[in-house]
């Protein structure tokens, strides 16, 4: 898939938010592209109501964003930055999974076993996880728990691309309920309050999951690592009534196809359920619960381009992107939209 190696032009990188370029939050563009069709239309945000028929059903993740970076210093008193990712699967709230950065690149490996935080606090550094070079599994011993350590002291991950600091509030989205999120679920941010009034007042359906979303280190090729889910009884019910009826399963980002797909996994629909996933859909899976796709623009050889070929199969995935990097489409977690539909 030529999509997996194309380059990604400088100018393309969304450095500010929209608000910030004299946008609202919907108005960024949104490429349309129809699976049956190989058509593709060129909108923005605020235009999704209209694109989609009464009946269906828009999945949202509610995870909201955590001030997960962290300026951390060696025994010798040099710093470096700790990106703080996801809970530990099996294990006690104060374990976590860490990137240690030094500048923009992450580091390979690290000598020291321990690091001083602000505030007295220490963190631990115990082994690499998941045999991944720039990840780790760390235990952390603030006062109070590790959340509202990162509240008191921490700010949202950034990464080289962005290169002004902005506020929390700039990586939530607007449905946001319950913290977990090492880095925001992106695909959701251009929508507004107003928008979802829209879509309801239009009969299309909402419905919530969870899932807490990891550091994703756009610099490496890597697949997702276990993340932690809900899927809640209506969700799962108003999934199997939409599709029984003829409607269509819209997921808003990669991570609500991922907890839909694992509550559906070895059936033919999703199955109230929460834990931790470790699925990685490929173009050769078969897609159980979910129909359509709201999603951002991503990476060039980025694992989640694997899982959008699956739902918009290679040659539309493939025209898709052509077509965004000729349009000037925008790139990142502050940049444009990518809706597929069947």
């Amino acid at each position: 898939m030529s999509a997996l190696a194309f380059q990604l032009p400088q100018r393309l990188e969304a450095r500010t938010p929209p608000e910030a370029r004299g946008l609202a939050r919907d108005e960024v563009r949104l490429l349309v592209a129809h699976r049956n069709s190989g058509e593709l239309e060129h909108h923005r945000f605020a235009e999704l109501p209209a694109l989609l028929d009464p009946g269906d059903l828009v999945v949202i993740n509610v995870s909201s964003t955590l001030p997960a970076a962290l300026t951390a210093r060696r025994p010798n008193g040099s710093g470096l930055t700790v990106h703080v990712s996801t809970r530990a699967p099996r294990l006690g709230p104060e374990f976590r999974i860490v990137e240690l950065r030094q500048g923009a690149q992450p580091l390979q490996g690290a000598r020291e076993t321990r690091l001083s935080l602000d505030g007295g606090g220490e963190l631990e550094l115990l082994a690499p996880y998941a045999a991944s070079p720039r990840l780790h599994l760390a235990r952390f011993a603030t006062e109070g728990s590790v959340e509202a350590y990162l509240h008191a002291h921490g700010r949202p991950i950034r990464y080289r691309y962005v290169t002004e600091a902005w506020p929390l509030a700039s990586y939530q989205n607007v449905y946001a309920t319950t913290p977990g999120s090492a880095e925001m679920p992106s695909a959701g941010r251009p929508f507004t309050s107003a928008l979802i009034t829209d879509l309801v007042a239009r009969g299309i359906l909402l419905a919530p999951i969870l899932l807490h979303a990891g550091v994703s280190s756009p610099e490496r090729d890597e697949p997702p690592f276990p993340e932690e889910y809900e899927v809640p009884a209506p969700t799962a019910a108003l999934v199997e009534s939409v599709r029984g009826a003829g409607g269509r399963v819209i997921a808003v980002g990669t991570t609500v196809v991922r907890a839909l797909e694992t509550a559906a996994r070895g059936r033919e629909r999703p199955r109230a359920g929460h834990g931790w996933t470790s699925l990685i859909i490929t173009p050769e899976h078969r897609l159980a619960a979910v129909d359509g796709l709201i999603t951002g623009w991503h990476e060039p050889q980025a694992s989640h381009l694997q899982m959008l070929g699956a739902i918009a199969g290679p040659e539309l995935l493939e025209d898709s992107y052509a077509s965004a990097l000729d349009h000037g489409y925008l790139w990142h977690e502050f940049g444009d939209s990518h809706l597929i539909l069947p």
